[in-house]
């Protein structure tokens, strides 16, 4: 039977298509989304973060987003925190950013339906930013989880959240990069970075596909109104909310090495001439697990478990994926040679250990002048049990020489040495006393420098001395 084409539907048009696919991941990711209400004992403020970026708590003023009331004020009549999230189970779970939550006393959640509820903390992660609360709710509506992994930078990307105390806000954008790394402190992962319009108010919210699923937790951004804001992966969100949920806690693997990659810096691809890319060991924690293996200061590592790493974040993204107590093999260039390491994994400490530690001046020397160093400006003794009484150092090895000077503004000082630094190796070879310390400064190239392995405050580490 014929069709007649005057009487018969037609086909929507591309656009009307492309706005039904934009209706229908609002339709189908809102009843999910939550506003977060907290309330502190104090007037709160967010920290700044470095390179201008900042949590979407921050008004358009540069201050806090968050209001704070009059010296004469009662607290419960200043106006609340307001925040997003969404739901993570319908037994009532929420994930949101810590910073949406931190220090509050009294946290509400309201519903797309309007319903209110009280919420409690089930858990919070400082240092990737994830928070699970609870509610005592029925008939929630779970969000559907999309896999970070597998976002492709140009994808469409949505956010739905409270920018500006305006719920359920809805915007769109591009996903601009993933992977991204910025740099803060080491207490956050890498971000998906996206053009979606967000802002104050949005911390918390969800960052969706073309299919509704939740991709990212939208956390950061680069100004008011630059297109430039950051999203949790939801990937490395989840894992860290089954822990949360399961522990109240986070435990993470931990190796307990510092770490640069040779890509991020020609000064150390000088130094090591014989590998193209790896991820140099800068220093080596005491108690770490790499202090229980053959790592040593000064070794490249490039690959773990058989997978290539270029840059730190590369080493740092496989490690967290390892479990606690987990055998990881290192393959690691050492002074021309390939050499494969066995490491055990283990739980990074509550407390973060400092990378170095300035050993003060001490004991009957230090109120003395600073003896008149020699070029490069340091000045070295050997490592005798009187000199390490002296210098108040408790060491058990033998050999070596001990920092005992370094002039200011000197190569010495530029290279980051300090009194009190035990220095048991330069440019490869062993230094058990002065002699050889100042053979090995000879030898110095004037292009690389040496390349110095020593010991402070019985951390293992290694400077770059240039002439």
């Amino acid at each position: 039977m014929a069709v007649d084409p005057a009487t018969s539907p037609a086909a929507p048009s591309p656009l009307r298509q492309l706005s039904d696919s934009f209706a229908g991941v609002f339709e189908k990711a809102a009843p999910s989304v939550v506003v977060i209400e907290s309330r502190t004992a104090q007037g709160n403020a967010v920290s700044g973060l470095p390179g201008g970026l900042e949590f979407f708590f921050r008004g358009p003023n540069g201050a806090p987003y968050r209001a704070v009331p009059a010296p004469d004020a009662n607290e419960a009549d200043a106006p609340p925190n307001v925040g997003s999230g969404f739901i993570l189970s319908a037994e009532g779970h929420i994930l949101t950013n810590n910073h949406v939550i931190a220090d509050a006393t009294n946290i509400k959640v309201r519903l797309q339906d309007g319903r209110r509820f009280d919420a409690e903390i089930i858990g919070a992660d400082d240092r990737s930013d994830v928070a699970v609360l609870k509610i005592d709710a029925t008939a929630l509506v779970a969000a559907d989880l999309g896999d970070s992994d597998a976002v492709k930078v140009g994808e469409l990307a949505f956010a739905i959240g409270t920018p500006m105390e305006l719920p359920y806000t809805f915007t769109f954008g591009v996903v601009s990069a993933k992977g991204r790394n910025l740099g803060l402190g080491g207490h956050y992962d890498e971000f998906i970075q996206t053009d979606t319009s967000i802002n104050p108010g949005n911390s918390g919210g969800p960052l969706c596909d073309i299919d509704g699923r939740v991709v990212g937790i939208n956390t950061l951004i680069s100004g008011i109104n630059r297109g430039v804001g950051f999203a949790i992966p939801i990937n490395t969100a989840k894992g860290i909310a089954d822990q949360l949920i399961s522990t109240g806690r986070v435990r993470r693997p931990w190796l307990g090495i510092s770490i640069a990659s040779l890509e991020e810096s020609s000064q150390l691809r000088q130094l090591f001439p014989g590998v193209d890319t790896g991820v140099v060991v800068r220093g080596v924690e005491p108690g770490a697990p790499a202090q229980r293996s053959e790592l040593i200061p000064g070794d490249v590592i490039t690959k773990v478990d058989g997978k290539a790493v270029a840059l730190a974040s590369d080493l740092q993204r496989e490690i967290l994926g390892k479990k606690i107590g987990q055998s990881v093999e290192l393959e690691v260039w050492r002074k021309g040679r390939t050499l494969r390491l066995n490491v055990l994994a283990g739980e990074h400490p509550d407390k973060f250990v400092r990378a170095s530690v300035r050993a003060p001046r001490s004991g009957p020397d230090a109120n003395k002048p600073l003896p008149v160093p020699s070029s490069p400006g340091v000045v070295v003794e050997d490592a005798t049990p009187e000199v390490l009484t002296r210098m108040r150092i408790q060491r058990r090895e033998s050999g070596g020489v001990i920092v005992t000077a370094v002039e200011p503004f000197s190569a010495a000082a530029a290279a980051g040495l300090e009194p009190g630094d035990v220095i048991t190796e330069a440019g490869g070879k062993r230094i058990l006393g002065k002699k050889d310390f100042d053979d090995a400064l000879r030898d110095m190239s004037e292009q690389r420098g040496i390349l110095l392995l020593l010991e402070r405050a019985a951390q293992k580490t290694f400077a770059i001395l240039k002439p």
